[in-house]
């Protein structure tokens, strides 16, 4: 009993360890890691645990704010918010916001912890229990299958630490060893390539996908199934690996080969028949159990994203992101398909919510929009406009993952669970539209894989209720289009900003003008619109990959990657 008390006091110690920057394990720890690894039930909280170090989506950099306002789709509504400073290009080897180096290894060290320790052996005392009616979930048969599940998802896991690692820094030391503590005062490893690291990454991804499960039960014990790592989030994050690395930040030889992997590493998923896309893209973003998701962030009951995003003038509001006006204008015209600025397309600068794609009615609350209990005001002098403090900087609010059941008034307190994306359905077709396009152009399919890169595109057009896009574009005309797909469908799940760096593109679209929309109420539903500066942006060469932290290179021999010496 004194044993059992023990463990459960170092177990609480240890959950509450967590989101801490760094694990030094030392004597001490013997203890520690000989009571966690003695029992299933243990060592397989320790692994839940290990999930936590993955990157939030809700409040990703500081203070709420989403990944979304250091691109041009968004702007944060506090100027004293840490994502500020990626906007005006002052992110430092000394002080990064989304530096994710310490958060990464600590997760990787847990599992190599747990792959060490989590063995076979540590289910000895459940070898005679091998009658399944009697002895339920300490079943020893079962609990040697749930094993191998845990030690393919601690794999996996530590497969999406690197690939975090490595979109921000490029190639990162591949460790493996507990010996080596990447959190110790001083240690000697090197840099391995990226391509070094990609190759690792394929292969432990490889490795895991036949053992994964398609989805979890509750054999071994956990309550809570969704957001574990499953077959199809493997074959995703393998999917999305292969692009970027195929993507000219990375591929700077123009190899075709990582293109075509990428195309079946899409493809594989989009055959696999393990998803299939909402017939409505509204339906997407408070669903938890969309037929579309393959891997979320699912976080407790609350009502803290609505708090941090709902309009200034709603009780309890706080504004938060704030879309800007070049994401509102990538939203092409549903009747033509075409962009607001093409002639012919259909729009009206003195009615310019009218007819737009209708993922941006799911995306975007503007003004006179229906929200909640109103019509949201943010022409000049409304509920939810300038000059109440902390109104919208743009002219728009977030709907996007907001729930309009929830209430945050006060004397109300109507929490709900939230689902944020790591990958979906939708997502798998734009790799593969993408792909195909680099290899084959946008109409060829000679490998006969059933789809190109054209129809993948138009299956999430049509879905959205926009019209085709039409035959005979040239690749690079095509790709303006997947760049733009891509931004409208997956808007504010912390795709932009990796995708304008992974194409190169991020020295023009984010050293533009951020714009925002004045309005003025005319008369009744009538209004003037005028575009506005928001804010001047910057964005320098060197920004396309983080420095590595001045900490990590005074202790190392790492290499410091380049502008940030």
């Amino acid at each position: 009993m004194k044993k059992t008390n023990i463990f459960l006091i170092l177990l609480c110690i240890l959950v509450s360890l967590t989101n801490c920057a760094n694990l030094d394990f030392d004597e001490r720890d013997a203890l520690d890691e000989e009571l966690v690894f003695t029992g299933f039930s243990s060592q397989r909280n320790f692994l839940y645990n290990i999930y936590s170090s993955l990157p939030r989506m809700d409040n990703y950099l500081d203070r709420g704010a989403m990944l979304a306002c250091v691109t041009d789709d968004a702007e944060y509504v506090n100027d004293f918010s840490a994502v500020q400073r990626f906007n005006s290009g002052n992110i430092t080897k000394f002080y990064n916001p989304d530096d994710q180096w310490k958060n990464m290894y600590t997760g990787i060290r847990k599992c190599n912890l747990f792959l060490e320790k989590a063995t076979i052996n540590t289910l000895d005392e459940y070898k005679t229990n091998n009658d399944p009616d009697r002895d339920g979930d300490q079943y020893y048969p079962k609990l040697i299958k749930s094993l191998e599940y845990q030690r393919a998802e601690a794999r996996f896991l530590r497969a999406f630490f690197y690939f975090e690692l490595i979109k921000r820094y490029g190639g990162v030391p591949i460790i493996k060893d507990l010996g080596i503590d990447i959190g110790a005062d001083e240690f000697n490893v090197h840099r391995d390539s990226f391509s070094d690291c990609l190759n690792f990454i394929i292969s432990e991804l490889n490795g895991v996908i036949p053992l994964l499960p398609v989805v979890h039960d509750n054999s071994d014990g956990l309550q809570s199934q969704t957001g574990r790592a499953t077959k199809g989030a493997a074959m995703a994050l393998k999917s999305r690996a292969l692009l970027y690395a195929a993507s000219p930040l990375f591929n700077t030889s123009g190899n075709t080969d990582l293109w075509r992997q990428a195309i079946t590493a899409a493809d594989d998923i989009l055959k696999s028949d393990l998803y299939s896309l909402e017939s409505n893209y509204d339906d997407l973003f408070l669903k938890s159990n969309s037929t579309e998701l393959i891997l979320e962030r699912r976080l407790a009951d609350s009502n803290n994203f609505e708090r941090n995003n709902y309009p200034i003038g709603f009780d309890g509001g706080n504004t938060g992101t704030c879309p800007s006006q070049n994401l509102v204008d990538s939203y092409e015209m549903q009747s033509t398909g075409l962009g607001i600025h093409v002639v012919g397309s259909g729009y009206n600068e003195n009615d310019p919510y009218s007819g737009r794609d209708p993922r941006f009615y799911a995306t975007i609350n503007y003004n006179n929009a229906l929200w909640a209990s109103r019509n949201i005001e943010i022409w000049q002098g409304g509920k939810d406009a300038p000059p109440i403090q902390n109104a919208t900087k743009t002219g728009y609010y977030l709907k996007k993952y907001l729930n309009p059941n929830v209430k945050i008034g006060v004397g109300e307190n109507i929490i709900q669970r939230h689902t944020f994306y790591v990958f979906r359905l939708g997502e798998i077709y734009l790799n593969y539209a993408e792909a195909m396009n680099e290899v084959h152009g946008p109409e060829l399919d000679p490998d006969g894989l059933g789809m190109t890169a054209l129809e993948a595109i138009n299956v999430i057009r049509t879905r959205a209720g926009m019209p085709n896009i039409p035959n005979g574009l040239s690749k690079d005309a095509f790709r303006k289009r997947v760049i733009n797909e891509r931004r409208v469908e997956l808007a504010f799940e912390n795709h932009r900003y990796w995708d304008v760096k992974r194409w190169k593109i991020a020295n023009d679209v984010l050293n533009e003008d951020l714009l925002g929309m004045t309005i003025v109420k005319t008369g009744d539903n009538q209004f003037t619109y005028t575009r506005k500066v928001v804010e001047q942006r910057f964005f320098s060469d060197k920004m396309y990959l983080y420095p590595i932290p001045y900490s990590e290179t005074v202790k190392t021999n790492l290499e410091q990657n380049p502008g940030w010496e």
